[in-house]
Order: structure tokens, then sequence, then C-alpha cells
């Protein structure tokens, strides 16, 4: 089919597009008319304007917008050729991959798939060029690189203890500073979800701590009793310091996945991790970071079990521990939350590839793309068994945290605290206080998201 036979269809269909970006009907359409316009039709794309306004007034008339599309068009054409190398006019799963190994990034046949299906309409599990021309039109890629730094974009998402392990950036993402405005997107995203169910938490803490004492008291007692002892606001008790700390921690645990990953997999850049290295380096990572930034979980612990008057802030109960119990207060339970990050790290991770895995085989011939929502569905079961399986660990170590402020109970080891519980507690003694711990991941997971989508694009990360 000739180029010539071709244009007035072409021309008809922009004329088409024009008609319903032009929502005022002046025959121009100007940024906010583009940005409505192709919100509506499902894209977010602003940056069209800036590429395609040749005489730069802001706004774009008919010439200028079937000028730029007729030029992107050849682009995609281009490229849609390049990745077809059978040239039968479809992109399989085995030409994505390939092409993404020539330029460096390795990826599963699962991972290829999981591209190809955000594109495939029709279910075929190939793209045709109409397809590929319509996912990508108003997308401004000028060539295949970009595009497949589109194809890798991540989510970070922070439900409450535990971050999740950073993404792999390449070292155009580090240099671009991608990288760090995606963890302030991740850190303001946990700040804001923290102090969200930060009421929540300290119920738990004071539950895990007030086992044997706490018995009888039920989520609205606990709560109401904590108002009625210190007024609304120490619902917020210990918030400041757990908002304080995300942004070290995963400062830290993304620098240190990153040097681990180089040492599991050598130098090489584009190689992924296999699950199970992804289990070691994040696993590693967080052990790593939580042993510099552990002195800040202590305190949040005693500032979250605070009475009123008791320590004047965060620099005021720094300085009584020191004082009055030394530099060691402040590595009390770190045993049971180093182990307690393998057991979590690694039952995370394997449910959540088993879900994802099972919903891709389930699902994916008929509608394709798992979508962020399934993806947060199985992050958030995942988390669940993760936190069900480490809780123990958990409620010992806060215990541990708070032995300086539990009078009346000796101070004892990790051995000697899971004794006590069993035999004053008996087995649900080591899960006390999981209930508002659970009721506190699907609101933590909730506002994590919106945050975090509306920080990146305040943030400009990702496309």
């Amino acid at each position: 089919m000739s180029g010539a036979s071709l244009d007035p269809e072409r021309e008809r269909r922009y004329a088409e597009l024009f008609e319903q970006l032009d929502l005022n009907k002046d025959g121009r359409v100007d940024i906010s008319e583009l940005r409505t316009g192709l919100a509506a039709l499902g894209l977010h794309r602003g940056e069209i304007v800036l590429e395609s306004d040749i005489n730069h007034d802001g706004l774009l008339d008919f010439q200028e917008f079937s000028q730029y599309l007729r030029a992107h068009e050849k682009r995609l054409r281009l490229i849609f050729h390049n990745l077809d190398r059978n040239n039968d006019g479809r992109i399989d799963v085995a030409e994505i991959q390939h092409s993404l190994h020539k330029l460096g990034v390795e990826v599963t046949m699962e991972q290829a798939s999981r591209i190809l299906q955000s594109m495939d309409r029709d279910g075929t599990m190939t793209i045709d060029w109409n397809e590929w021309r319509d996912h990508f039109l108003f997308n401004p890629f000028h060539n295949m690189e970009e595009i497949v730094h589109y194809w890798k974009h991540s989510h970070m998402f922070d439900i409450g203890e535990h971050l999740t392990v950073p993404d792999e950036f390449s070292e155009q993402e580090r240099r671009s500073g991608l990288v760090w405005r995606q963890l302030v997107a991740g850190a303001m995203a946990g700040a804001v979800s923290r102090t969200g169910t930060a009421p929540l938490d300290r119920l738990k803490v004071f539950l895990q701590v007030h086992g044997s004492t706490s018995r009888g008291i039920n989520l609205w007692s606990g709560l109401r009793g904590m108002v009625q002892e210190g007024g609304v606001s120490s619902l917020w008790r210990g918030n400041g310091i757990n908002v304080l700390k995300i942004a070290p921690e995963s400062a830290i645990k993304f620098m240190a996945y990153e040097q681990i990953k180089w040492v599991i997999r050598g130098s090489k850049e584009g190689g992924s991790l296999r699950v199970q290295e992804r289990f070691i380096a994040g696993s590693l990572a967080g052990a790593i970071a939580q042993t510099i930034i552990y002195p800040m979980e202590v305190l949040k612990t005693r500032l979250t079990l605070r009475k009123t008057g008791q320590y004047s802030g965060m620099a005021d109960c720094a300085r009584q521990i020191l004082k009055t119990e030394g530099v060691r207060a402040f590595y009390r339970g770190y045993l049971p939350n180093t182990l307690g990050i393998i057991p979590y790290a690694g039952i995370d991770l394997a449910v959540y590839e088993t879900l994802k895995n099972a919903w891709l085989q389930r699902f994916c011939v008929d509608s394709a793309d798992p979508g962020v929502l399934v993806l947060l569905g199985c992050g958030t079961i995942s988390s669940t068994c993760g936190q069900l399986a480490s809780y123990p660990l958990a409620l010992i170590r806060t215990r541990m945290q708070a032995q300086a402020i539990t009078e009346g109970k000796p101070k004892m080891t990790m051995v000697g605290q899971f004794k006590y519980i069993i035999s004053h507690e008996g087995v649900p003694g080591l899960y006390r206080g999981i209930t508002p711990n659970f009721l506190k991941v699907i609101p933590a997971v909730s506002i994590s998201y919106v945050v975090y989508e509306h920080m990146k694009k305040v943030l400009g990360v990702g496309y």
C-alpha cells in the first residue's frame, strides 16, 4: 500500500483527533485543552505542544498538529520495522525481548509479555502497526532507547514499617537525577501514609508492649484511653520521628542495594537480578539500612509510648536514654529486628511473584496488562503475609526497645522475652496488636499510591 493512498485516511484521522482536542472550537489547541483532551482519551501528555509549536505562540493550529503527527508516525514506523525482525507486520514477545537485549537490558519472557500486553488491545499477544501507533502517538519518543526507558519505569511504595526494594535504574537514569526524584516521591508518599495511619500504629505498639496488662482492651477502648490521657494529638505521638527516618532509610537502602547488586552480578550494566538474588540483595540492603538508622527506631518506640510531659521532644528523649541507660540502649532489640527482615523479605517477594504470575497466566489471554492496581493488590497481600511471619520478632523487638519504661518487668534477652511471653500469655501473646497493624495496611497503601502518583507529576518523574 503506497504512502499516497494512505494520506486521505490519515488526514481524516488527524482532523477527527484535532476536533476532539479543540474544546472551544476556535481552530487552535492550547496546552490546557491538550491535557484535558488527552486525559479524556486515557493519555497524559502535554509535551507535544512544545515540540510541534512551530511559531512558538503556545497554540497549535491544525497544520502544526498534523505536521507533528506525520513526522512522529514516520519515526514510530521506523522503530516498528526495526522491532519486527521477521517482517510479518506484527511484534511478538521474543522480538521485544531481543530488542531490549540489544540495548543491554535483560528481561524475562514474562516481563516482555507484560510490556506487550500493555499495548495489545485485541488479545492476540502480538502488536500490529495500528496498536503500536495508537499507543505511542502522543508519547514524544524519538528512538528505541526512550521507549525502553518508558517501559522500565517503576513503582515504589511504603506501607508502614517496610519500604519496598528499590527497582533497578540505568546509568542514564542515575545521571539524570530520576532516581532521587523517585525516592523523594516515595518518601513523601510514605510520610503522608504514615501520618494518616499513625493512631493505629501507636495502638499497635501500646498493645505489643503492654500485652498482659492490655487484655480486654479493644481497638476503640484503646484509642479512647489514649485520647483521655493526652488529648487527640497524643494519637500521633512518635509519628514525627517515624516520618523523619523515611528519607535516610530509603536513601541508604537504595545505595546499599545498588552496591550489593553490583557485587552479585559484577559491574556489567543491564543484566537484571533473578528473584533469589533480589531477595538476598533486598534483605542485605534492608539490614544495612536498619543497622544505621536503628537508634531512630528505639526513639520512635519510646516517643510513641511516652506519657504526657515525659519528654519535651526527640532530642530530650535521646539525651535521657543516653544519660540513664547508655549507648547500648539505642540498639536494644536489634537482633530480632534484623532476623525479622529475612522472613519478611523472603515471604513478601515469594508471595508477590507467585500471585503476579498466577494472575498473568490466568487472565493475560483476555485482558493483558495487569495494571498498577492488580500489582498493588499483590503487593498488599504479599506484605501482609510477610508481616504475619515476622510479627512475633517485631513484637519482641518492640518490647526490648521499651524495656526501661516497663517497670516491674525484668530486662530480658530475645530468647528470654520469647519464653516469658509463651509462659505468661501463650502463643496469642506473640500476636498482640496485629489487628490494628492489619487494619492500617489498606489505608496506608491507598494513601501511599495516591500521594506517590501526585508527587510523580509534581517532580516530573517518568512519562
